[in-house]
């Protein structure tokens, strides 16, 4: 154990505090504490986009024996502030690890700690919600860190999707015949994967990027992403997700932030949920169906069902834990969306058939637009 069992300490917002040891980097850091129900994919978890300015806390209580393998990260970074589990593996099993988690998340600066009770945690977020807090092996004074975690920028109201987003546009190839754009609010590799292998040439834009340079590279399809933050702090995606739904007719998919982003343009309400949905197995109706999947989910933020105009927009999928919003089939549009992963990386492929549509949305425009 390459720290020796140096001391760490969690603190919420509420005056909750727990000691542990530390792992990966040591320091401090602070954000928004949400916990994963997923019991595998902690790799994928923490280089996920949409967890950047949060705190990850595993639910699953043995996380790092398998070690870390590059090609399983959805970025090319630890994503996440820090990271909380139960019992932490210093030694892994695995021949394809390129190295040990912990030797990882150090390399990457992240802090975490381990030997805490997450149960109790996890039990204390449902019943109080979603809260800040600060994870420390440099200060381990109570009030101290319990007083970092209540200054903590809350994040409701935070535009994050800009911090993660690539810097300059850059085009995937593919063998198909389908030209998508990409607005990049946080898109995970695995998605950027699913439709390249259906045929679609990316290319990924900038979060910010005008609807006109994106007309300018004539697509056939326009995708929104994943993402972090409130979708309500960021009217420039928005009015862009407006045009696109309004002044075109060309096929549009969203996920997670990407959905949200629709619904806002769409004129429906996006709010704060309690603790967010964050885990592979979440079970999802598809009411078109009828058929039931198991869902990879990643959202602090949901669509409010009564904010739908149903001339505009109607439910297509719909959580069978809660019954929030998961998806939505835009009236007279050509255009869908929805708040889970169906890429699921981690998790059951349920959802995949998700892409298939769009594809087949793809194909009909194309068809369509040669013989005019």
């Amino acid at each position: 154990m390459p720290h020796k069992r140096v001391p760490a300490k969690l603190a919420l917002a509420d005056g909750t505090v727990v000691s542990g040891w530390a792992i990966g980097r040591l320091g401090e850091a602070a954000g928004e504490l949400c916990f994963n129900t997923s019991m595998t994919g902690y790799q994928e978890i923490f280089t996920d986009p949409s967890y950047y300015g949060q705190l990850m806390m595993m639910s699953y209580p043995h996380i790092g024996n398998y070690g870390v393998t590059e090609e399983h990260s959805e970025a090319p970074r630890p994503m996440v502030q820090g990271v909380i589990v139960r019992a932490f593996s210093y030694v892994y099993s695995n021949p394809h690890a390129d190295t040990s988690l912990d030797e990882w998340l150090d390399r990457h600066g992240i802090v975490g700690i381990t030997g805490v009770d997450t149960r109790m945690l996890v039990r204390l977020l449902r019943h109080k919600g979603a809260m800040n807090a600060v994870i420390s092996s440099v200060d381990l004074d109570n009030e101290s860190l319990v007083e970092k975690a209540r200054r903590w920028p809350s994040m409701q109201g935070l535009e994050l999707a800009s911090r993660v987003s690539t810097p300059d546009p850059y085009e995937l190839p593919s063998d198909g015949p389908f030209r998508v754009a990409v607005y990049d609010y946080g898109v995970k590799r695995s998605i950027l994967e699913q439709l390249r292998s259906r045929g679609c040439t990316l290319r990924v834009f900038p979060a910010r990027t005008p609807v006109e340079a994106v007309l300018a590279w004539n697509p056939d399809g326009v995708f929104f992403s994943n993402g972090p933050g409130d979708p309500n702090a960021m009217p420039y995606a928005i009015q862009t997700v407006r045009f696109f739904l309004e002044q075109t007719d060309l096929p549009l998919f969203g996920i997670c932030l990407g959905h949200q982003l629709m619904a806002l343009a769409s004129g429906c309400t996006v709010y704060k949920m309690h603790t967010g949905h964050r885990g592979a197995n979440h079970p999802v109706k598809n009411l078109q169906t009828g058929r039931v999947e198991i869902t990879t989910q990643n959202h602090g933020f949901a669509v409010a069902a009564d904010s739908i105009d149903p001339t505009v927009a109607r439910i297509s999928h719909l959580n069978l834990n809660d019954h929030t919003v998961e998806g939505l089939e835009f009236v007279g549009r050509n255009a869908f969306c929805v708040q889970y992963h169906p890429e699921a990386c981690p998790g059951p492929h349920d959802s995949r058939y998700l892409f298939d549509e769009f594809r087949a949305r793809l194909e009909v425009y194309v068809t369509q637009k040669v013989a005019c």
